[in-house]
């Protein structure tokens, strides 16, 4: 018992780098659940939202590992399915209503980064529909599928994938695929992008895409964060914008974004070795929809948050105004009152 304590206690204390962690802060926010662990490492969640009784919503969450999987878990922390076995899932996110033998599908979609594929699972069931996997990545010698983002374009429901790997060429980090219905009953993709500069400093894997004003965001890792539009079909690879260069300890991670409105809100960053995170309006600043201004910095429990998300969707009392839901080493997630958010973004703007 003894030995498994300083084993534990020593993973807390150094990275798989052997770097030392930073302590949770003592004025860090405390989660208001933390879920069940899985038993190998959690990576990145996303949230799905029940479509009749939002109090019955899901977290999916990844176990990155060869004998891993997504789970799911309930608002109280508790894991109530699983998916099969996956090949060390990275990171995962969710779309609504894809059109699957004429009927609307909700989905997960993960990367797998041991099989260099994307997988899809139906919700809340989480049952394979991509007949296998989906490669991704074909052609080249650097694959290793890590981050995903899934967007839905607003004018006819078309539903991408937006995927990075470990490692990859400026201009063509990120593939983006169509999902789509085979006609057999599960999902086909087909690439209609490639895009995403990259410093070649460290690599690319948090991504997240705003669907209502139809942009991509991801971290280019000790870099920044960078912005493009996120329909192929505009027909513009160009960066938008490149903000965060300056306010982070070390590794830009997993990216969140809380809207307030249709068109305003927050963007929240992992500050990862800093375990905080680091909050920018979403619509931009003073009439400049690319200019990103920190906002506030947010200490919570989170050890080495890697990935994250957040609803402004009540999700009953504890949750009254949505829920933010992170990764923590330990291998749970941790599940934020946005409240409690909200209240140090607005003291921090008071100052």
């Amino acid at each position: 018992m003894q030995k498994t304590l300083l084993l534990f206690l020593g993973f807390l204390l150094f990275s798989c780098k052997g770097r030392q962690l930073a302590p949770v802060r003592q004025d860090a926010i405390k989660p208001t659940v933390t879920t069940q662990p899985t038993p190998h490492d959690t990576d990145d969640p996303a949230i799905w939202i029940h479509p009749s009784d939002a109090s019955k919503s899901l977290i999916i969450g990844t176990d990155k590992d060869s004998d891993g999987g997504l789970y799911a878990y309930d608002t109280n922390g508790k894991i109530v399915g699983r998916s099969e076995k996956l090949l060390r899932p990275n990171n995962v996110d969710i779309a609504y209503g894809l059109l699957i033998n004429g009927s609307k599908m909700d989905i997960a979609v993960t990367t797998e980064r041991e099989t260099n594929k994307i997988r899809v699972f139906s919700l809340p069931d989480l049952k394979p529909i991509d007949n296998g996997g989906i490669a991704v990545f074909e052609g080249e010698t650097e694959r290793d599928p890590m981050g995903i983002a899934l967007y839905t374009r607003p004018s006819d429901h078309a539903v991408f994938a937006i995927v990075g790997r470990k490692t990859g060429t400026s201009g063509a980090y990120l593939w983006q695929y169509k999902l789509s219905d085979s006609g057999k009953g599960f999902v086909n993709a087909t690439v209609v992008r490639k895009f995403g500069s990259f410093s070649g400093k460290k690599e690319i894997e948090a991504i997240a895409v705003d669907n209502e004003l139809g942009f991509v965001y991801y971290c280019d890792e000790q870099m920044g964060i960078k912005k493009y539009w996120a329909d192929p079909e505009a027909n513009n690879n160009t960066e938008i914008a490149f903000f965060g260069q300056t306010d982070f300890k070390e590794d830009h991670e997993g990216i969140a974004i809380y809207k307030k409105t249709a068109t305003t809100g927050y963007i929240l960053v992992s500050n990862q070795q800093a375990n905080t995170f680091m909050v920018y309006p979403r619509e931009g600043h003073n009439g400049n929809p690319n200019e990103y201004p920190l906002l506030a910095e947010i200490p919570t429990s989170t050890i080495e948050c890697d990935g994250a998300d957040v609803t402004n969707i009540s999700l009953g009392n504890r949750f009254p105004n949505g829920m933010f839901v992170a990764m923590s080493n330990g291998m749970t997630f941790q599940m934020y009152d946005w409240n409690q958010i909200q209240a140090l973004i607005d003291a921090n703007l008071r100052k």
